[in-house]
């Protein structure tokens, strides 16, 4: 057997270059680079390893400088999602606190079901050196390392004590990359002795291997048992989610909705998998959706679910879908089996391909009436991007109109995830990307920069609030040292209004969610904070333009696109007329209050939760 001798670090780095992943014939790399910051866990094997290949753009596994560690994975997860988790990143760290910032992104990652891997430096494996600087000491255990609270967040985790153990690794690592049931965050410690460890490696491991992500298709059984449940309903109604999208499975989506007369509610990440305008597209649907979606799924009598995990947002806490039955089409029977439905495990694109309903259709009337309601509900759209002040809904309209067929708006946290998912009009499937299954606040530029990355014919729109900005800005470094054009739109209401807005309604009085100054009697109640967003903005890098009308704003968002670099939009909003919130979210109630009309309405919504038996 040929062997080639190098440290552990180097055969992981050269392994990584030559994976590719394939659906369809089509192939790509399944590994595009990685992002790394490293220190003393990582510089020697990692960095060393990255170094000696060139580590260039035209390097098999180019080398990306971020400025977060938790901001890499974002960036990771972004390019993952824009790819529809074929391609992605990976992340390597320094022991330490390089290590646990990743534990943020790792579970964004898998809550979302998004490949990425991981690769954090360990304590020594030899522990002949101890206690290493960072290590976290359990007298329970020596083999305890900060790198152990990556374990819940992650699909699949080991670490690396000796050079055999990396080639069983590296396997069962790509296996789950590129398995669409079991993806998520991977993550693979590397002690940093171990790492500049030398080893005999079989030649073989350094070929070309290519991972063909498979279709699954539903079984025979489940099939026929989905059909006649759709065919002996009359009131249908489909919940596209993520899966849609990740499979491709927009055309046969609109296909089938089309032929039966099936109106389509969108979850947070299914926006787009129908076009706004199409004649069964309801929109987004559930807490955050619009009066169209809500109205028709509370009158249902069964619920298609192709490719959601039914959040509670989508399902307004269990209290929006009244009588209805469910049939699951999903990749992961975990997601399948939920609200007691007809469960049908496979691919998308696949499954819809198989549900022959030999010409049947939902009642007439039920086709027409959705058709109206969305047709209601976009004149509402209109209404709220019209107006001549800032608003947020007309922020929105003028982005929206701006960003044209191809832009992407990228997003995150606070109210605009709700208000973009009502009132955003998607040009294509990939023309919205809001991060909804963790809402993690400093997502939004990071994971702008991982769309861009994949997407670099299009023109990315990144919306973020002062509160998101505060807490990740510094990715727009990253974007300008690598010539990465982003379009960022920086909107000022002076803290975290969304919380504000919730905090009130359960008799929280908006604690802690102003960013003001403390006025002499202990309260946060003073003047705004005198922070200037577009000058930090401009420190980093950024070119900067201000808006303080829906004019200047159109202005200066089209300067932005015709510009080839990264450039910022900073504006303020105002308070304005919002899209209605048409469903329920379950936030607790404390039980003894000195409001206790907010206990008794939260008490008669909760009296509406389904069990789903």
């Amino acid at each position: 057997m040929t062997t080639i001798r190098l440290t552990v670090a180097q055969a992981l780095v050269r392994f990584l270059g030559e994976q590719w992943s394939e659906r369809d014939g089509v192939e790509q790399r399944l590994i595009e680079g990685c992002f790394g910051i490293f220190g003393h866990g990582n510089v020697a094997g990692v960095g060393q390893a990255l170094a000696e290949r060139g580590a260039g753009l035209r390097d098999p596994l180019p080398y990306y400088l971020a400025r977060n560690e938790q901001a890499m994975v974002h960036t990771a997860v972004g390019f993952a999602r824009t790819r529809n988790r074929l391609s992605t990143f990976a992340c390597t760290t320094s022991i330490g606190p390089g290590a646990t910032n990743l534990v943020t992104g790792a579970a964004l990652a898998t809550i979302n079901r998004i490949p990425v891997l991981l690769l954090p430096g360990d304590i020594f494996a030899t522990r002949a050196a101890g206690a290493v600087l960072q290590e976290l000491e359990d007298p329970r255990s020596y083999d305890i390392s900060v790198n152990d609270c990556l374990r819940p967040v992650s699909r699949f985790f080991d670490r690396i004590n000796r050079p055999e153990q990396l080639i069983s690794a590296l396997m069962a690592a790509m296996r789950v990359l590129t398995d669409p049931a079991e993806t998520g965050a991977v993550t693979l410690a590397l002690p940093q002795d171990v790492q500049a460890e030398a080893y005999d490696w079989p030649a073989e491991l350094f070929e070309r291997r290519v991972w063909h992500v498979a279709r699954p298709i539903p079984d025979s059984a489940s099939v026929e048992r989905a059909v006649e449940a759709i065919r002996q309903s009359r009131r249908p109604l489909i919940v596209a989610g993520g899966g849609v999208i990740y499979s491709e499975a927009w055309e046969e989506l609109a296909a089938f909705a089309g032929a039966h007369g099936v109106p389509v509610g969108e979850t947070q990440a299914g926006k787009g998998a129908l076009p706004y305008d199409h004649p069964c597209a309801l929109g987004a649907i559930g807490h955050t959706g619009t009066a169209a979606a809500n109205e028709i799924a509370r009158e249902a009598d069964l619920v298609i679910g192709i490719g959601t995990r039914y959040t509670d947002f989508t399902t307004a806490s269990r209290t929006l879908f009244g009588d209805a039955r469910f049939v699951n089409l999903n990749v992961t029977a975990f997601d399948a089996a939920k609200h007691a439905g007809v469960m049908l495990v496979g691919d998308a694109r696949e499954g819809l391909a198989l549900l022959d309903l030999d010409g049947w259709k939902a009642e007439p009337s039920w086709t027409s009436r959705a058709t109206e309601l969305s047709r209601e509900w976009q004149a509402r759209v209109s209404e709220l991007y019209a107006g001549d002040t800032l608003t947020q809904p007309v922020v929105l309209g003028v982005l929206n109109e701006v960003a044209g067929q191809d832009g992407v708006v990228v997003n995150a946290a606070g109210s605009m995830p709700g208000d973009l998912h009502k009132l955003w009009r998607a040009a294509d499937p990939k023309a919205y990307h809001v991060e909804y299954g963790y809402s993690c606040m400093g997502y939004e530029i990071a994971g702008g920069l991982g769309v861009k990355l994949a997407a670099p014919e299009r023109e990315v729109f990144v919306l973020v609030g002062d509160g998101s900005y505060l807490m990740m800005a510094q990715e727009i470094a990253t974007a300008v040292q690598e010539r990465v054009k982003l379009i960022v739109v920086i909107v000022d209401n002076h803290g975290f209004a969304s919380i504000g807005g919730l905090s009130e309604s359960v008799g929280a009085r908006r604690l802690g969610t102003a960013y003001r100054t403390r006025s002499p009697g202990g309260e946060l109640d003073g003047t705004y904070l005198p922070v200037d967003l577009a000058a930090n903005a401009a420190s980093l890098g950024a070119d900067v333009l201000r808006a303080a009308d829906p004019e200047s704003l159109r202005v200066a968002l089209t300067k932005a696109r015709e510009a080839t670099t990264t450039t910022v939009v900073y504006l303020e909003t105002v308070p304005g007329p919002s899209p209605e919130t048409t469903a329920w979210w379950d936030v607790p109630i404390a039980e003894v209050s000195t409001t206790p009309e907010i206990r008794d309405r939260y008490e008669q919504f909760k009296g509406g939760q389904r069990p789903y038996l």
